[in-house]
């Protein structure tokens, strides 16, 4: 990776910065163009959700084989949708880790074999970035520094954008992350994949009082997370009934284990708010589409006086709007990545 002088052409603003992007690291395959970094000109998803229910969770071998089939048609709709040609394009990003890495080698091959062809830059891009850039799409007021709490199935951080691409790590978690309790607490209960949206359905028909479930906490670092207790504490409820006989109100259970899920993450981030004296709040991830998270969220901010930003459903899942976005300030920054670039499955935040 190279680090170069920043675009001048952007600087003087002479010209707008297009670039396309793609995410391939789990199972959506998806492209993208973004214009000058918060405006998506197309957002292209190919998921595979319907072909993993079969399976009760994502099977990585049959991801990967999805995506060589779906990627240039995707990248094609992106192009086209956009109305723009390769050569208007400026850089290529493309979603290098963390993630799945047979999955993730599809879409930088993809990215690098466009770029090396058109003779445009590549961009290698942190997919964690990516979430978090998406709140930049759509809350055109929002700029670093700011609290951001990211909830997804392999990942709960809670950091400090301290500006574009960086960060720093005041959280994370030390067991499951929070989507990874949703499936598999949904699984127990017979709701199936994908765990997070069946919950959170499911949940507004409950009692989300009617099981009092612990709330992980990690002694000394009160900004991590730990879902693991609560996952087991569901499987002993579950166990326990049905040794005993007695029904389950699936509906109950499950508002009651969404409340404890989301009772912590929110008083973790108002904790970390106070102590580090942020007033601006966001989320980001597969679970910062959960209903109530956002309810819950948006009521501690108010009470506080805190600016809240989420990004719409849409961009909460994995997508490449929000990888374009994080691929444009990487690129004013000057980041050119070579034509080396490989997938790095286990890629932590911050790393380069």
């Amino acid at each position: 990776m190279e680090n170069c002088s920043l675009d001048t052409r952007k600087a003087d603003g002479e010209k707008d910065i297009l670039i396309l992007a793609v995410e391939s690291s789990c199972d959506e395959t998806a492209a993208s163009v973004v214009k000058n970094g918060r405006t998506v000109l197309s957002n292209i998803i190919s998921s595979q959700i319907e072909l993993h229910k079969l399976y009760g969770g994502v099977v990585p071998e049959i991801a990967s084989r999805k995506h060589m089939e779906k990627i240039n048609q995707v990248i094609e709709e992106a192009l086209s949708g956009a109305g723009v040609e390769l050569s208007d394009l400026d850089a290529i990003g493309v979603t290098y880790g963390p993630g799945l890495v047979g999955a993730l080698l599809v879409g930088v091959a993809e990215a690098k074999a466009i770029a090396y062809g058109a003779g445009l830059p590549l961009v290698g891009v942190h997919h964690i970035e990516g979430h978090v850039s998406a709140n930049y799409i759509e809350n055109p007021d929002l700029e670093p520094p700011f609290l951001c709490l990211i909830v997804s199935g392999g990942h709960t951080h809670l950091v400090i954008v301290k500006d574009y691409g960086e960060f720093e790590i005041l959280g994370r978690t030390r067991d499951d992350a929070a989507g990874e309790a949703f499936d598999k607490v949904a699984r127990a209960i017979g709701l199936g994949y994908p765990g997070g949206p069946k919950i959170d359905r499911l949940s507004r028909e409950g009692n989300a009082d009617a099981i009092v479930f612990p709330h992980g906490k990690i002694s000394g670092s009160p900004y991590d997370f730990s879902f693991s207790g609560l996952k087991s504490a569901v499987l002993n409820y579950l166990n326990s009934a049905r040794m005993k006989g007695e029904n389950v109100d699936a509906a109950d259970l499950a508002a009651s284990f969404q409340k404890a899920v989301v009772d912590v993450l929110v008083e973790h981030t108002m904790l970390a708010a106070g102590d580090y004296h942020m007033d601006k709040i966001a989320i980001a991830g597969g679970v910062a589409a959960n209903g109530s998270l956002r309810e819950a969220m948006k009521k501690a901010c108010r009470d506080r006086g805190y600016r809240f930003y989420y990004p719409s459903p849409v961009f909460c899942t994995d997508n490449a709007a929000m990888i374009g976005t994080a691929a444009y300030y990487e690129f004013i920054r000057g980041v050119r990545h070579g034509w080396d670039l490989n997938a790095v499955p286990d890629l932590k935040l911050g790393q380069r």
